[in-house]
C-alpha cells in the first residue's frame, strides 16, 4: 500500500487553519502532506490564497511530515528563485521536501501582467526551467538565454542532497514527456482507463521505476446528501477539462463557466460518498495503478471531520 497524505489546500482555507490541520493530519496518521501553490482562489466560496513557501516553512517546523508542493516555474516564479526557496526548505529539513513543476494556470501566472503562452512553449518553458532548477541545486553558476533568462546565478545554502523534482502531468502526452526528465511524475485522480494511460505513458517515456504521487479529490461527510453538497460549493469552478481549466484567467470567469455545473457533475472530478469503506476501496484501486504516494483532498473547507474519521477508520483499514 503506498504512503497516504493529506492535501493543504490554500485556495480554500487560510494558512493558520491548514497549519493546524497538518497538526492535526501528523497525529491522525497521515504519512505526508501536499500543498497547493496558488496566487488566486478557484472561487468566490474558497476565497483564500496563502503563500505556499511561507507556510511550508511553518509547517515544515512544526511537524514531522515530508511535504510535497506543486508549483509553476517561468513566469510568476523566475526558476533561480525557486531553486533557492526550495533549496532552503531542503537545508532545513534534509529528506522532507519534494517539487512537483508543472506548467502553470493562467489563474495565477497572469499576475505578471506577461502575456500567456500557448501550451507547448508553457513545456518548453517548463523544461528549460527544470535544467536551471537542477543545476542550481547540483551547485553550479548558471547562465542561459532562451524562454527564461538567467545571469550568473549560484545558490550559495544548499541542502547536503538536492530535493527530487517532480513534473506535474494530467495527459498522457504530457505524462511521457514528464518521464523523460523529472525524478517522478504528480498527477491527479481520473477516470480508471485515463489515468492507467498516464501512468503507462509516464513509464514509456522514460519514467519506469521513478516515485509516482497521486492528487485524490474526495468529498466525505456523515451524509450522502452533505457530502454532495460540499463538493458542489466548493469544487464546481474546479470540473473543466484542458484547456479551459489552464486558460481562464479570473475567479469571475471560473464562476461564470461554473454557472449551469449541476451537483451530479462533480462526481466525475470528485468522489463524493458518506462511506468510508467505499473511499478505502477506491483508494485501494488507485494504489494498483503503482502509485507510491496517494494525497487526499477532501475539497471542503472544515478539514478536521475528515481528518480524524479517515485516520480512525480508512487508513487503519488500508494498512
Amino acid at each position: 500500500m503506498p504512503r497516504i497524505g493529506w492535501h493543504a489546500s490554500h485556495e480554500q482555507i487560510a494558512p493558520s487553519r491548514l497549519l493546524a490541520g497538518a497538526r492535526r493530519a501528523q497525529d491522525a496518521g497521515f504519512a505526508f502532506a501536499m500543498s497547493s501553490d496558488h496566487f488566486a482562489p478557484w472561487s468566490e466560496r474558497q476565497g483564500e490564497s496563502g503563500f505556499a513557501w511561507s507556510w511550508l516553512g511553518a509547517a515544515m517546523a512544526t511537524t514531522d511530515l515530508p511535504f510535497r508542493v506543486v508549483s509553476a516555474p517561468g513566469q510568476r516564479y523566475h526558476p533561480a528563485i525557486l531553486a533557492q526557496a526550495a533549496a532552503t526548505l531542503a537545508e532545513l529539513f534534509p529528506g522532507r521536501l519534494s517539487v512537483c513543476l508543472g506548467s502553470g494556470e493562467a489563474l495565477n501566472e497572469h499576475v505578471t501582467g506577461d502575456p500567456w503562452p500557448p501550451k507547448p512553449v508553457r513545456n518548453a518553458r517548463l523544461g528549460e526551467c527544470a535544467e536551471v532548477m537542477r543545476a542550481l541545486l547540483a551547485g553550479e553558476e548558471v547562465t542561459h538565454h532562451g524562454l527564461v533568462t538567467v545571469d550568473r546565478a549560484r545558490l550559495w545554502s544548499r541542502p547536503a542532497q538536492a530535493p527530487p523534482l517532480l513534473g506535474a502531468a494530467v495527459s498522457p502526452e504530457t505524462a511521457r514527456w514528464v518521464g523523460g526528465w523529472a525524478d517522478g511524475i504528480a498527477t491527479v485522480n481520473q477516470p480508471r482507463e485515463r489515468l492507467e494511460r498516464v501512468v503507462d505513458a509516464f513509464r514509456e517515456g522514460g519514467g519506469e521505476g521513478k516515485p509516482m504521487l497521486l492528487q485524490l479529490h474526495l468529498s466525505w461527510a456523515p451524509t450522502e446528501e452533505e457530502a454532495l453538497r460540499i463538493a458542489h460549493d466548493q469544487w464546481r469552478t474546479n470540473v473543466f477539462a484542458p484547456p479551459v481549466c489552464w486558460d481562464l484567467e479570473t475567479v469571475e470567469h471560473f464562476e461564470e463557466a461554473a454557472r449551469h455545473v449541476r451537483p451530479d457533475d462533480v462526481r466525475g472530478v470528485v468522489l463524493v460518498s458518506s462511506d468510508l469503506a467505499l473511499h478505502a476501496e477506491r483508494i485501494r484501486e488507485a494504489a494498483a495503478l503503482g502509485f507510491d504516494e496517494i494525497a487526499l483532498h477532501h475539497v471542503g473547507t472544515d478539514q478536521d471531520p475528515f481528518i480524524d474519521a479517515f485516520g480512525g477508520h480508512v487508513l487503519p483499514a488500508l494498512a
